[in-house]
């Protein structure tokens, strides 16, 4: 009578399991709760302590960790040494191993998990008798996932136990669950750091669950799925509940991953924040006393762009707002609250996406392979940096890194609109110019291959918004390489320049702004979004 070992947390059709097993001539051992499962099921059960003729020691903790386990796990009937041990030991074979493991994924999903409840779901034997079994598929059937129960039974039934390439894939899947349950564990404990950040390991394990699969990628001809950090609580992308509207795309996923980095710098703020994304940057970006006020005051810089947008804001919508926004097409509406005629109004387009945030989605150490780290694919690896700093405008004016390098210093209402202007560029991708006035953009020039074609593209497109330019501000990812980009702007009516500073040609280019009558701030610190 063949033995099968039956240890699972997650006990979805495990009677069942087992009944078709003892049908056909099986004998069952088990552990604690899945033996107790079996037993209300009327399913005749061996307790492993039995088996072994060891007691569960350590409150649980040893149970399955004996040589009577193992060896039965991993002895090869082709191997007449291995018969032959298990025979002078009085051993059995164990020729099934149904075992999912302690629940660490969903217990650190959970915001208010200890350190000490998280260790204590950290499973041993479970993955020791996983791998094992996995180890040595040809002779013992190894399952790790309640799907693959019915097609093991089918195997059984149609005389077809030998099948090599249902027993490696079944294998193939165990190594794949311990290596990811593994990654969760080495991933949270990397991130409980005392200062919260994350270390660039010589090694990353990442463990990623799939949470959607995706209609297409960035292209219909492209396959695509969404996964998630299964190391801890979800974070960014993930930390959202969708209230209405179709799936979220490929498209849809990046544009909202751009949301949160545009307007993270000014929550917390007594006024609403608005951003408008498209192809992952701003093409508006703006303050205001109200969502209403802000939200046109963001889509006046490029109201043609806004179409098809993602649209976030840092403050609930109101049903003002949302009556502005009914106008426009827009893809996804962000935003931590909405009123209730806000959302009626918003929720009578049928296909736009309404979501809101849970704990965690506009958390500053948000990050892509683990928080606090981002990472990006390149051919044949992956490129991984500390998540980028995005401090607020607050920030900024307290900051010792900051330093006019003009002779004439800005006005009270320049400080504003530069602080905010600084805040506002590094969402944007690079060479990353933004025009600012009234804490609004009202000219951005991204993704340029040089600072001037940026410096010339913001101007345009305010022009093109029928936007003034003269009086405003600037704003530049990095620092200006020679003069032309600020003369640029300084023929465009540009008041005054925030930048990082830093260039070999610094002082040819505070020559350039004094020459023109303009205040330049140095803040020695580079934005690029690549």
């Amino acid at each position: 009578m063949p033995y099968a070992l039956l240890s699972v947390s997650d006990k979805t059709d495990i009677a069942r399991f087992a009944a078709d097993l003892v049908s056909r001539g099986w004998q069952i051992l088990s552990t604690g709760g899945t033996a107790q499962a079996l037993r209300t099921a009327e399913i005749p059960v061996t307790p492993i302590a039995e088996f072994t003729g060891f007691p569960e020691i350590l409150g649980g903790r040893v149970k399955t960790l004996h040589p009577k386990i193992h060896a039965g796990l991993l002895a090869r009937t082709t191997v007449p040494g291995d018969t032959e041990e298990l025979e002078r030991h009085g051993l059995s074979r164990i020729e099934l191993v149904a075992v999912n493991l302690y629940p660490f994924r969903e217990t650190v999903a959970r915001a208010d998990t200890t350190l000490a409840l998280a260790l204590d779901k950290i499973d041993i034997g479970g993955p020791t008798m996983l791998r094992a079994a996995a180890k040595n598929h040809a002779f013992v059937w190894p399952l790790c996932d309640p799907a693959d129960y019915e097609q093991v039974i089918d195997a059984l039934d149609t005389g077809d136990q030998a099948n090599t390439e249902l027993r490696r894939r079944l294998a193939a899947k165990v190594f794949s669950h311990t290596s990811t349950y593994d990654a969760a564990v080495s991933g949270y404990l990397g991130s409980q750091s005392a200062d919260g950040s994350a270390d660039l390991p010589a090694e990353i394990l990442v463990s990623l669950v799939r949470t959607a699969t995706l209609r297409y990628g960035e292209n219909p001809d492209q396959r695509a799925a969404f996964y998630r950090d299964a190391s801890q609580a979800p974070f960014g992308v993930p930390a959202f509940q969708q209230l209405h509207g179709k799936d979220l795309s490929y498209n849809n996923l990046l544009d909202i991953d751009g949301a949160l980095l545009a307007i993270r710098p000014y929550l917390g703020g007594e006024r609403t924040a608005c951003a408008i994304i498209k192809h992952t940057t701003p093409c508006g970006l703006a303050l205001g006393k109200i969502p209403a006020e802000a939200y046109q005051k963001a889509l006046a810089c490029d109201p043609l762009s806004a179409f098809g947008s993602v649209v976030a804001f840092s403050h609930p919508v109101t049903e003002a707002a949302a009556e502005l926004l009914a106008d426009l097409f827009v893809e996804c509406v962000i935003a931590p609250g909405y009123a209730e005629g806000a959302l009626r109004i918003l929720q009578a387009k049928k296909n736009l996406r309404i979501l809101q945030p849970s704990a965690g989605a506009f958390s500053e150490s948000a990050g892509h392979v683990q928080a606090g780290l981002d990472a990006r694919g390149v051919g044949g690896g992956l490129l991984v940096q500390d998540s980028p700093r995005t401090p607020g405008p607050e920030i900024f004016h307290a900051s010792e890194d900051v330093r006019v390098a003009t002779q004439r210093e800005p006005s009270e209402a320049e400080w504003a609109d530069l602080a905010f202007a600084w805040s506002a560029v590094q969402s944007v991708k690079s060479n990353a110019i933004v025009l600012v006035t009234g804490e609004a953009t009202i000219g951005i020039g991204a993704g340029q291959m040089s600072r001037v074609d940026a410096v010339e593209l913001a101007v345009k497109k305010a022009g093109q918004a029928g936007l003034d330019t003269r009086g405003s501000v600037l704003a530049s990812d990095a620092f200006f390489p020679f003069a032309d980009g600020l003369s640029a702007a300084a023929e465009a009516g540009v008041a005054a320049v925030v930048q990082p500073g830093g260039s070999v040609r610094d002082a040819e280019v505070t020559d350039a702004a004094d020459s023109h009558g303009m205040a330049m701030v140095f803040t020695g610190r580079r934005t690029f979004r690549h």
